[in-house]
């Protein structure tokens, strides 16, 4: 990638979207080339965020720069903007072509993140995109890149939860807690535990319990 992920994570913070939409916007203008494009994208998600779904597709839209980690990340921007503002088939079908195009240009983290997106876009085939991506991380030893594993288990866990299918959603809460607790934050160590609570809780209160 253009820029190392951790540059990217040291301006985020998913709890104040509009925080980080300021830190990128300065970081951007301070930046140039694909680095400020990449930079643009993380702005847009940002924007996403805050449901200013418009000011995110302008800022994706004024994006010209071809590199390959810029394309796949524009990519998925508008993935996720069409997955938030409810149109989960558009979305769908960019989540597979920025799979496709970081496959191709061999960036497995964005390839990662594209099928996780996948597997909340495209809810029928959740299982089979998240297996996917799990494969593809028995190669990798990155641990940022190893990072994935908590939100693919603990996704797969929360679609199971919302199924019904609670023994198979506590199978996926637990492989959250362990991944997230080799390659993961705090905050996703505490979420792996509140999953786990809430899951076991369910559990004891389905009838024949």
């Amino acid at each position: 990638m253009t820029l190392p992920q951790s540059a990217l994570d040291a301006l985020w913070d998913f709890d104040d979207p509009c925080a980080s939409e300021g830190r990128f916007a300065r970081a951007a203008a301070a930046a140039s080339g694909a680095e400020r494009a990449e930079l643009e994208t993380q702005r847009a998600r940002a924007l996403g965020l805050q449901e200013r779904y418009d000011e995110a597709d302008a800022v994706l839209d004024a994006i010209t720069d071809d590199a390959p980690a810029v394309r796949v990340r524009v990519e998925l921007e508008r993935g996720r903007v069409r997955n938030s503002s409810g149109d989960p088939d558009a979305a769908a079908r960019l989540f597979r072509a920025a799979a496709e195009a970081a496959a191709t240009a061999g960036l497995t983290f964005l390839r990662i993140d594209a099928l996780h997106m996948l597997a909340i876009a495209d809810a029928a085939q959740a299982d089979a995109w998240t297996a996917q991506a799990l494969s593809e991380l028995e190669n990798v030893d990155d641990p940022r890149t190893l990072r994935w594993r908590v939100s693919l288990h603990s996704n797969a866990g929360w679609a199971r939860f919302d199924a019904g299918r609670l023994a198979e959603a506590l199978a996926a809460f637990e492989e959250a807690r362990r991944a997230a607790e080799r390659w993961g934050t705090p905050q996703q160590v505490r979420w792996a535990d509140e999953a786990l609570a809430e899951c076991r809780a369910a559990i004891g209160a389905a009838p024949g319990r």
